[in-house]
């Protein structure tokens, strides 16, 4: 875990992203499509730390259409962004894989709604 890339503007652990090794996370503006966000550019814009400050979360035509996005958002507004980044820590020591190789999938899509995408990282426990 990379704990210095945090947790960018949407909800997406830039943390735990295996995706662009290379990649200095979405704070430090290294996101290759934050031209294009919606998100990104809507919290600079509104001096939001993130989507979850927002009085209009989750909007709907944005990254925050994805489950496992808007429920990572949404267990910041509830437990802050260090509780996140503790139980992704936990969690990927544990074993859980924020994504498989060769996909952007991984364990935290596992679960059929967002309050137990929520329980799954506050439990680190896969309900079968």
């Amino acid at each position: 875990m990379k704990k210095e890339l945090g947790i960018a503007y949407c909800g997406l652990a830039c943390c735990i992203c295996g995706e662009l090794m290379d990649c200095p996370g979405c704070r430090d503006s290294g996101c290759k499509d934050k031209e294009s966000c919606k998100n990104y550019r809507c919290c600079l814009k509104r001096g939001l730390d993130g989507c979850w400050e927002c009085e209009s979360f989750p909007c709907k035509d944005s990254m925050l259409k994805d489950k496992r996005i808007r429920a990572f958002s949404q267990f910041v507004k509830i437990y802050g962004k260090e509780k996140l980044l503790e139980c992704l820590e936990r969690n990927e020591k544990a074993g859980l894989v924020y994504h498989k190789a060769g996909s952007l999938d991984g364990d935290y899509d596992l679960p059929e709604s967002e309050e137990g995408i929520i329980e799954l990282i506050l439990t680190g426990e896969i309900e079968v």
